[in-house]
């Protein structure tokens, strides 16, 4: 899926052409009750005229078994819609999480830009759900204008100024209603900000409770989380004061619209111009227009949350793409010849490299965030400024990104496991199973859990020890046996008796395949062919661990400290 031009109302649409059959299904039957419903009135002013006033037993029993009718029809219908509604709100709100995860998930990246991954989560969750309520919404706003309809024929039936009164007086209110909706409409959308941000900010600190405690700074932590927690009440309540007010104020509108019916209905009943059945019929018409009325407000205010809502998820699903696949094509099988070329890519500064296939080369950065640029460059997180990015002589930047990631495995510092088994997650990357385990030494991790391989693993690997999980990522790594295997830092939390033993697993398994090795460890270091030195964002020298040891205090200073 590519990131398009997506709006807020485009994702409106969207959610409620998808479940056009259902939201169709459901207007009609919430249209025919609230029909029905206005309907009981004028049937108890054909029993008073026709029955009760005209002495008729015949009348009153065969009135009194359509009434019967009726209100089936009314049970029925009423149930039916608020299945149907319901059913189609949650399976928009299902299809917009569906899409929302395809966009986060994309291979080109981009929707996660200038979002904590806690407010992803509550685009995909909140806002989905408000927008699938649209879809709740719409058919009772539909069988509300319906009910409004009946109850303006039966009045025209009875008498013209009544008729007119309602049909002419209900476009303005509901005009009225859309303009006090406006503010909910803003603060609804400052609302849901404000909190996805909070729950940003609490999913980063869950993630980080270890370090937090680690180093002390837990009031720190508690601090910030209380500030943003306030920022998102306040926009809360300012959000709950708009719908009070909303909502008060469509109720008088609303009374004092029903009022005027009511009186307008008694002046011509007084003046003989209807009659008294008649005049029964509109003061409960006037009474049935408070229900049509209050659903009004509903659908107002859920059409006002569900546009702001509409519109943070647009703004995921329209995020630009960071990579674009081009008409390159990388060979099958690829060999794993990677070239750099002047790469100039955040701090990268006109970065040469060029690694022969099956070739293993450690790479040494001064600054970390240097060698982070460099791994989202192969790994296609991003595309140069300048310079290019070759694998077997083709530009990664002209390559689907999905490809690129198929032939060019990064493997970052702080990648996370997964929910599942040790063995899952190790197999998650491919199916050398076994092997990777021993490579990484996650074959002892899995040797000291109660199940081995088979033991559970909680949500990003929290149950186990840091250097647990460092080597089980490894393994996960090692497993995907791709032409190009790049890794950062996988060993920074293990022993140095295990540090060997992994750098020792790597150069065995990865033997005749291109590995770059992106770390300061010395024993991952001694097991490469060559070492590249970067500093200032530029290759600086390169060597033989060995020698580099020996004839440079900067890499000693490095790798040794």
């Amino acid at each position: 899926m590519s990131a398009t031009a997506t709006t807020s109302r485009s994702v409106l649409r969207q959610a409620i052409s998808g479940q056009r059959r259902q939201v169709t299904l459901a207007s009609v039957l919430a249209a025919c009750h609230q029909g029905g419903e206005a309907l009981v009135p004028v049937i108890i002013g054909l029993v008073i005229d026709q029955a009760v006033a005209g002495n008729s037993i015949g009348s009153l029993v065969i009135w009194l078994a359509v009434l019967g009718v009726v209100f089936a029809g009314l049970s029925y219908s009423y149930r039916f819609a608020a299945r149907a509604a319901e059913g189609a709100s949650l399976r928009a709100a299902h299809d917009i999480r569906l899409r929302i995860s395809e966009r986060v998930l994309h291979p080109g990246g981009g929707a996660e830009t200038g979002k904590l991954a806690g407010e992803l989560v509550n685009v995909g969750t909140s806002d989905a759900q408000r927008v699938g309520v649209v879809n709740a919404a719409l058919p009772f706003g539909i069988a509300a204008l319906a009910g409004v309809l009946v109850s303006a024929i039966a009045l025209l039936r009875m008498s013209l100024p009544l008729g007119l009164l309602v049909l002419l007086g209900t476009p303005p209110l509901l005009y009225l209603a859309h303009l006090i909706g406006k503010p909910l409409e803003r603060r609804s959308e400052a609302e849901q900000e404000r909190s996805a941000h909070a729950s940003g900010i609490a999913v980063d600190l869950v993630a980080g409770l270890r370090v937090l405690k680690g180093i002390g700074a837990e009031s720190t932590a508690i601090a910030r989380y209380r500030e943003t927690s306030q920022n998102s009440l306040k926009a809360t309540l300012r959000a709950a004061k708009a719908k009070a007010w909303h909502d008060g104020s469509l109720l008088a509108l609303t009374g004092i619209f029903i009022a005027i019916v009511a009186l307008v209905g008694g002046q011509l009943a007084s003046s003989g111009s209807i009659s008294v059945g008649d005049l029964v019929a509109a003061v409960g018409l006037a009474q049935f227009f408070q229900t049509p009325f209050l659903i009004f407000a509903w659908v107002n205010a859920e059409l006002a949350q569900g546009r702001a809502s509409a519109g943070r998820v647009a703004e995921v699903l329209s995020a630009p793409e960071a990579v674009r696949a081009g008409d390159g094509e990388l060979p099958s099988p690829a060999k794993g010849n990677v070239r750099l070329t002047t790469v100039t890519y955040g701090s990268l500064r006109g970065f040469d490299l060029d690694v022969p296939a099956g070739e293993i080369v450690g790479v040494v950065a001064a600054d970390p965030a240097t060698a982070t640029d460099l791994l989202d460059c192969l790994g296609r997180a991003g595309d140069p400024t300048e310079g290019t990015v070759l694998v077997d002589g083709v530009d990664l930047s002209t390559v689907d990104p999905h490809r690129v990631r198929e032939v060019v495995l990064v493997a970052a510092h702080d990648a996370d496991l997964f929910e599942g088994t040790v063995a899952e997650n190790v197999l998650a990357g491919g199916t050398a199973h076994d092997e990777a385990l021993a490579a990484s030494a996650a074959d002892e991790v899995a040797d000291a859990l109660p199940g081995g391989v088979e033991t559970a693993v909680t949500e990003r690997g929290r149950s186990l020890s840091g250097g647990q999980r460092q080597r089980v990522a490894l393994a996960r790594a090692l497993a995907a046996e791709a032409p190009v295997l790049v890794v950062h830092d996988p060993t920074t939390a293990v022993d140095t008796v295990t540090e060997a033993k992994i750098a020792a697993g790597i150069a065995r398994l990865r033997r005749g395949r291109t590995t770059i090795l992106v770390t300061t460890s010395p024993a991952l270091l001694a097991v490469t062919d060559r070492v590249v030195v970067l500093d200032g964002g530029r290759m600086t020298g390169e060597g033989v661990h060995a020698e580099l040891v020996h004839e440079r205090a900067d890499y000693r200073s490095a790798v040794l400290s």
